[in-house]
């Protein structure tokens, strides 16, 4: 291989250099982050769904689901992941 061809392939590598700092590594932090936020759920944090229901989580079950109380008596089973994000975190009791 010469100097010519290496040099025809510096460009597409430079590009895609660009595109995982930009791109591809944000993406994965900002899941990192998501799946630690849903993995810290508890019982009396208020949260957000994909869907748009406010409510407060009454039961995190171990198969990935949570139970979250929407209104005064009407609870709900939700998929963990699709918790977008958590409005008012309760404070584990101190000792």
């Amino acid at each position: 291989m010469d100097a010519g061809a290496l040099g025809q392939f510096v460009p597409l590598i430079l590009i895609f250099a660009i595109m995982y700092f930009l791109l591809i590594r944000p993406q994965q932090k900002k899941l990192k982050d998501h799946q630690k936020m849903v993995e810290g759920l508890s019982r009396g944090d208020q949260v957000v769904t994909q869907g748009g229901l406010i409510g407060k989580v009454t039961k995190v079950k171990d198969n990935n689901e949570i139970e979250v109380e929407v209104a005064d008596g009407v609870k709900v089973r939700v998929v963990q992941s699709t918790i977008t994000s958590v409005i008012n975190r309760t404070e584990p009791a101190s000792a």
